[in-house]
């Protein structure tokens, strides 16, 4: 989104079978690198929610969760196994 030299990004969920352009399933934020700082707009909960039913974040998309949120939503949580005694 945005235009020429003023560039404003929309993070969306996307089918991986249709093309870049195409329809999307959810907007999930927004992210505009102009603002000093920039500013991002992210929905956690529906982010955790589609990482959780098997989504895959582009690389610039993870970055940015990782830059952003407190955690990385993307890496899944450490489960430790009880002590055989």
């Amino acid at each position: 989104m945005g235009s020429t030299k003023k560039p404003y990004f929309r993070v969306m969920v996307m089918e991986a079978r249709s093309a870049r352009d195409s329809s999307f399933v959810e907007n999930v934020g927004t992210y505009n690198p102009r603002s000093k700082p920039a500013r991002v707009d992210l929905n956690k909960a529906r982010i955790e929610h589609w990482l959780k039913l098997g989504a895959k974040p582009s690389d610039s998309v993870r970055t940015l969760l990782s830059k952003h949120l407190t955690r990385d939503l993307s890496a899944a949580p450490a489960v430790e196994a009880p002590a055989a005694q």
